[in-house]
């Protein structure tokens, strides 16, 4: 999956940045002690002159700046340029909004009286992985947070929460929320889990013809990995803007 580029980008670009980082202060730390013992040796310590601290800590903040800036730059141009515009399929049955510099994007449409809204966040990856043994192994299982809502007009609206892995999707809650009433105490159903096998099921078709099904969230993947790069880059140069004022 495109999102894995995460994991590589941290690979590829922060741990060798990282260490040169490192190694650069431990220098600049191992220095400092030997320069203070050789002026406290042949230099009085009354005699020390006010300006030569001030300048040393005047002096110090532009270089740390400086070197912050450098290795901004550096993970700047290590990112892979994203995509500017997406392969949406023309059968996606969903209207997408997509705001620089949100985490989650908007899916949106109608369905016959129903108005349907999705908000999709990030991609999680999951490096660990247990068998069928209890062994831990290294596999990468990726998903996508959904949370759906449809509505009918009538101010109450029912609420999915979805977790969508590739070529499947699970229910994790229902529930009936209604907009004038945010009591959170409100009773919020039982768990997916426990409702009878066929009443699960007959969500997952009731949400299938809607167009929430895996042939439209498996688009969600690559979309949101390139969105995430997208947010990673502007997020990077943001800092370095700031860093230069």
């Amino acid at each position: 999956m495109a999102f894995n580029s995460v994991l590589r980008r941290a690979s590829k670009c922060f741990l060798p940045l990282a260490t040169r980082t490192v190694g650069s202060l431990r220098t600049v730390q191992r220095a400092i002690p030997t320069v203070l013992s050789v002026e406290n040796r042949t230099t009085p310590r009354t005699l020390l002159p006010f300006s030569h601290f001030s300048t040393a800590a005047t002096a110090e903040r532009p270089t740390a700046d400086d070197n912050l800036i450098r290795v901004l730059e550096s993970e700047i141009d290590c990112i892979e340029e994203p995509q500017d515009e997406e392969n949406i399929p023309n059968e996606f049955p969903f209207k997408i909004e997509d705001n620089p510099g949100e985490r989650t994007i908007s899916l949106n449409r109608k369905f016959q009286d129903e108005t349907i809204k999705i908000e999709v966040d990030m991609p999680n990856v999951s490096i660990d992985v247990e068998d069928a043994d209890d062994n831990t192994k290294d596999s990468d299982v990726s998903s996508i947070p959904l949370v759906v809502s449809i509505s009918k007009g009538s101010g109450q609206f029912m609420e999915f929460g979805i977790t969508a892995f590739p070529d499947e999707i699970t229910i994790d809650s229902l529930s009936i929320k209604n907009p004038e009433n945010s009591d959170e105490l409100a009773y919020a159903g039982p768990d997916f889990n426990d409702l009878d096998e066929n009443l699960q099921n007959a969500f997952h078709k009731h949400l299938e013809i809607r167009g929430i099904k895996p042939s439209t969230t498996n688009v969600l993947f690559d979309y949101m990995a390139n969105k995430d790069n997208k947010e990673y880059l502007l997020w990077l140069k943001n800092l370095k803007n700031f860093v230069e004022m």
